[in-house]
């Protein structure tokens, strides 16, 4: 009796580890693809950290900051189709980064989008102060 039931389940391993394994694999590649947009994320956060740091130098320009970002972008990667904004303005100034994630899962299209904002600098003569 007892042998007539171990054979009955003779299989069962191997059908719930094909059935199993996809599931674990998909999970897998997702912690993965979130690693790749938390890369992302930090590079396009620092590159707008960057250009802002130029901007809002005294006498920091727009295009300075421009050309900051898109250099640090470029030598550091992992920022697909990357676009650089830059505004300064008398008392602010303003960088935002945006663009997408390296994709392992076909439709998932995670984008990032990053904005810092700073105080430019500026002299203020002693009477003024």
């Amino acid at each position: 009796m007892m042998r007539r039931q171990l054979r009955s389940e003779a299989g069962a391993t191997t059908t719930e580890l094909v059935l199993l394994m996809p599931v674990v694999l998909l999970l897998v590649v997702l912690v993965v693809q979130f690693g790749l947009w938390l890369h992302a994320r930090q590079v396009a956060t620092a590159a707008a950290q960057e250009a802002l740091s130029v901007v809002q130098r005294d006498g920091g320009t727009v295009e300075a900051g421009r050309t900051r970002a898109e250099q640090f972008l470029a030598d550091a990667g992992g920022l697909r189709d990357a676009g650089v904004e830059v505004d300064r303005g008398a008392e602010t100034a303003s960088v935002r980064v945006a663009g997408g994630t390296p994709a392992l899962v076909p439709g998932l299209d995670l984008g990032i989008d990053v904005l810092v904002q700073g105080p430019v600098e500026r002299f203020v003569p002693e009477p003024d102060r």
